[in-house]
């Protein structure tokens, strides 16, 4: 078994062959250094230094030699699906009975003049975390690029470093195309209150400089004097020169197959068919340790659809986010809770049908607190269940009694 990529889905995909009792060979190839471990502390716990990489690790660092998984660092140039074959940048090649692919994504990068000024950061690495941690002294200004879950989560953290924070993004709030502007407004009043600078609306232009960054300018015009700038702005899935069909990522069905035979695919690159939501391309941790194992059992002959629900958390400052389900876009939002008080469940309708749910300070892990609400919505969702929103706003109703 080749696995190609080394983050969260490949770690937990060598770990399940391993713990399914696959005998034979099993060689995991990836770009960096290291062994397989999860990146949520890196906009987080480790980049404000409170805690560092091992407890994230997929396995420990010994696990590899000591169940026989050989971890390669190499780039994989292509797969050749007929003759089963994976070349390697270095021209050597390693036939496979069964290759997984599981690249994740690259960091889109910012196309302006200044770019490529020294002090310019994105974050997807251990090694870039460190880059950007080394920068993060107390009074040093930044400029944050977008304002999606990455950028909130970095803002919040280089705030909590004493670090002066502007952020510029498109939207008119932090979040606003995945959690709607209710939610997206409430997190806007945090980072304001905690001291962020938002810039709704705002376009950066161009970076200016002479030996490394010192300005972020937007397309108004204005000018933002700082000390480093970080940009997250989103990834693309990073797909290896394959036979296999592809649309936003490599198309996988319910078993995490892909098109050709003996090829899967898991984690952020997998465009998934899924029971529930149809096809979707979800770049969140949980996904990504499900499917890794998910893909692996696939690899060793389950039939079982891969029908994960799917769950994801945020932590900004002392707040929390938890979220279930899938909803890209919906007819109607209902709040459960209080908006003042910014403890509330918020409900996604497509259709009448509950599909997703968020929790702001208010809803346990979906996955942990089994009794709790963001739990019961779990329920409601994988039934595609059809509350009224009335009951659903109304807290004297008990919304397991809707499940």
């Amino acid at each position: 078994m080749v696995i190609i990529g080394g983050g969260l889905a490949g770690g937990n995909a060598a770990a399940t062959l391993r713990d399914e009792g696959f005998p034979g060979p099993v060689v995991l190839i990836s770009r960096e250094p290291g062994v397989p471990f999860g990146r949520p502390p890196l906009s987080k716990t480790y980049l404000r230094s409170e805690e560092d990489l091992d407890g994230w690790y997929v396995r420990p660092a010994g696990w590899y030699a000591d169940h026989d998984v050989e971890l390669r660092q190499a780039t994989v140039t292509s797969v050749d699906p007929a003759a089963h074959t994976v070349t390697l940048e270095s021209g050597e090649q390693l036939g496979y009975q069964k290759v997984l692919i599981a690249t994740g994504g690259r960091n889109r990068r910012l196309r302006l003049p200044g770019a490529g000024l020294p002090g310019l950061h994105y974050l997807r690495t251990a090694a870039e975390c460190d880059a950007i941690k080394r920068a993060a002294a107390p009074g040093q200004r930044a400029v944050m690029v977008g304002m999606g879950f990455i950028g909130c989560e970095v803002a919040a953290s280089l705030t909590q470093l004493g670090v002066q924070v502007t952020a510029a993004f498109p939207g008119q709030v932090p979040l606003g195309t995945v959690l709607g502007g209710q939610v997206g407004g409430l997190m806007a009043a945090i980072h304001r209150e905690k001291g962020v600078d938002l810039r709704p609306g705002e376009h950066i232009a161009s970076f200016e400089g002479t030996d490394r960054v010192a300005a972020a300018v937007t397309a108004a015009g204005d000018r933002i004097a700082c000390d480093f700038a970080v940009a997250g702005i989103g990834i693309e899935p990073d797909i290896p020169a394959a036979g296999v069909a592809r649309d936003n990522g490599i198309l996988a069905d319910e078993l995490c197959r892909a098109s050709a035979p003996d090829v899967y695919v898991a984690g952020d690159v997998a465009n998934t068919l899924h029971p529930l939501f149809g096809r979707v391309r979800v770049e969140h941790y949980n996904n990504a340790e499900k499917q890794g194992a998910a893909a692996a059992r696939s690899m060793l002959g389950s039939t079982a659809a891969y029908d994960y629900l799917h769950t994801f958390w945020s932590d900004q400052y002392e707040h929390k986010i938890e979220y279930v389900g899938h909803a890209d876009r919906w007819d109607e939002f209902v709040v459960r809770g209080s908006v003042a008080e910014r403890k509330l469940i918020g409900c996604y309708l497509v259709g009448g049908v509950l599909a997703a749910a968020v929790g702001l300070d208010r809803g346990g892990d979906p996955e942990l607190d089994h009794d709790g609400e963001m739990a019961a919505c779990a329920r409601l969702v994988s039934a595609r269940a059809r509350p009224a929103p009335a009951a659903l706003a109304d807290e004297r109703t008990d919304l397991w009694s809707l499940a």
